[in-house]
């Protein structure tokens, strides 16, 4: 019988680890040790894996122990740490990877750390001599936002910026170790490159707003991030030295907690406090239970360069996974190193910053299989339709008809018939008449008028001797990759979703004269656009909790 590959995973029953358990407890090849200070909490996590076809062995392994005479009596072929933080492992921090390279004993590790990860490189000339491999910064920063950067940028003559943020959602489970990462650097001081110059920046105190949004797919909320310390300040300049500034950022939500946050680190940039690490305890607390939103989360990279020619490129790498997979991604780089060990493709003896063994297909393969979904969109010409500037690369997923009515350019006029349900009570009546819809009827005639002028359409659909006008434009601020539309004073913003060959328009704000509104008044929608028997055909419902259906019509348009 094949000898099973051994893997110990320090820290693995908690955040990080018991991810990574996840990820490879479905692979009987494996035999993994569970470790961590505690044997019983070791062994509870164990007990409630029953279903793992890996071996799950639970042991006791302290970090700060003789830990070369415990990789000994373990005999692991690979140590995982997933423990941290690393930006507080003291005096001696490479300790595990000394005893790893004594031993010869390969090392992975998920560390965030831009100085720990750093240094990593001044053990290259022992890890060769032994003939093992010890790679650093083995998660999201830096494997996959580097692979991002290598598949979207493998044209340009050259990288200019690099940007690029992760946004966990807000129901991920935060381990204790992040949370004191976060306390302990922020506010601090960082080095990066801004404007082709290694300066100094203070993680959290500087922001930028960004949306995650795959094209064709439901993007996250306009999110608020910050500047972070990460390996890829450093590392990814190694790979892209011509790159005038690279930064990395995290947005955290509740927004609301984030900037409590942010003012808390100005506080330590400002010298008025040395730290925020005793309020650790704090932080995590509050964002384990002070939790609401959707529990989905993202990541993006943008690259500026120069094609060959010298004309300005800008890509964007967007990522949002739903529900539970998304806290996954940062383990499924040790996932995918682990897998091709098994397969016996291993990596080059050496101590490094983890950069160069995954490319983005390894990723693709990982997310295939879940609720992961990724795209990438390119700066636009301004002259393309509405609709086509909005969903950029996914345009071409939609039937030709649907793309054929949304390609309009100058006036035009199409026809058609639908049916016309109401809102029977008074509240949907009155909301109806405000609003301009039509009255009941079925096998109506209607007809829709495009004007096309800057950008903006203005649509004036007309059923029977009814008429109702609005104007949809490109969302700007917190409305970017958005489809707004305008009714009077109100404006609605949707998401433009490709769906089983059919488009979604779905509600994510509504504003008054640009004020917004909260979401838990708005109006429901259930709208969206399709084909049957070579037709375009269309589906509008509007209702709200407190009036019911005010206005359903479906129907078919042609030229």
């Amino acid at each position: 019988m094949t000898r099973r590959l051994v893997v110990l995973i320090v820290g693995g029953y908690g955040t990080f680890g018991g991810r990574l358990v996840e990820l490879l407890e479905s692979e009987s090849r494996l035999s993994l040790i569970v470790a961590g200070r505690s044997l019983d909490r070791a062994k509870t996590y164990c007990l409630g894996r029953s279903h793992a076809k890996a071996t799950l062995v639970p042991a006791v392994f302290d970090r700060d122990g003789e830990v070369a005479a415990e990789l000994i009596r373990l005999q692991p072929d690979i140590l995982v740490d997933a423990s941290g933080p690393f930006q507080a492992y003291g005096a001696a921090p490479y300790r595990l990877v000394e005893a790893c390279i004594r031993t010869r004993t390969n090392y992975l590790d998920l560390a965030d750390g831009s100085d720990f990860v750093d240094g990593i490189g001044a053990f290259d000339v022992e890890a060769t001599r032994a003939g093992v491999w010890i790679l650093s910064g083995v998660s999201s920063f830096p494997v996959l936002t580097a692979a991002v950067v290598r598949s979207i940028s493998r044209d340009m003559a050259r990288v200019d910026a690099i940007h690029g943020g992760i946004a966990p959602s807000p129901f991920a489970g935060v381990g204790l170790n992040v949370v004191r990462a976060i306390a302990g650097y922020a506010g601090q001081r960082v080095k990066l490159k801004r404007n082709g110059r290694f300066v100094t920046g203070c993680p959290l105190t500087e922001n930028m707003r960004f949306t995650i949004s795959p094209p064709g797919k439901m993007p996250l909320h306009d999110t608020l991030f910050s500047l972070v310390d990460v390996p890829d300040l450093r590392a990814l300049n190694d790979l892209w030295p011509d790159a005038r500034t690279v930064w990395m950022g995290a947005g955290p939500v509740p927004e609301i907690l984030h900037r409590a946050l942010i003012a808390l680190a100005w506080l330590v940039r400002l010298g008025v406090v040395p730290s925020l690490s005793p309020l650790a305890r704090l932080f995590h607390l509050a964002s384990n239970r002070l939790t609401w939103g959707e529990h989905r989360g993202g990541m993006f990279v943008r690259v500026r360069g120069t094609s060959p020619t010298g004309e300005p490129v800008e890509r964007i790498w967007h990522m949002v996974a739903e529900g539970d997979d998304g806290p996954l991604i940062p383990s499924m780089a040790v996932e995918a190193l682990v897998r091709r060990a098994l397969d016996g493709k291993t990596p080059l003896p050496g101590a490094r910053a983890s950069l160069r063994e995954l490319e983005l297909e390894d990723y693709q393969a990982l997310f295939a299989s879940r609720t992961i979904y990724t795209g990438v969109s390119e700066n636009q010409p301004t002259d393309e339709p509405l609709y086509q500037r909005i969903l950029g690369p996914a345009w071409q997923a939609l039937p030709v008809e649907i793309r054929t009515l949304h390609a309009v350019s100058t006036t035009t006029v199409l026809r058609g018939r639908a049916s016309v349900e109401r809102g029977s009570n008074s509240l949907a009546r009155m909301a109806a008449l405000a609003f301009g819809f039509p009255k009941a009827g079925t096998d109506v005639p209607v007809s829709v008028q495009f004007d096309v002028a800057n950008g903006i359409e203005t649509w004036t659909r007309t059923f029977g001797n009814t008429s109702f006008r609005s104007r949809q434009f490109a969302g700007t601020g917190r409305s970017r990759a958005l489809l707004c539309e305008r009714f009077g004073w109100l404006t609605f913003a949707m998401a433009l979703v490709v769906e089983r060959h059919r488009l979604a328009l779905v509600l994510r704000r509504w504003s008054v004269l640009g004020l917004p509104l909260p979401m838990w008044l708005c109006p429901r929608s259930n709208s969206y656009e399709t084909t049957e028997d070579g037709r375009f055909r269309f589906h509008v419902e509007i209702s709200h909790p407190i009036t019911g259906m005010i206005v359903r019509y479906q129907g078919w348009l042609a030229a």
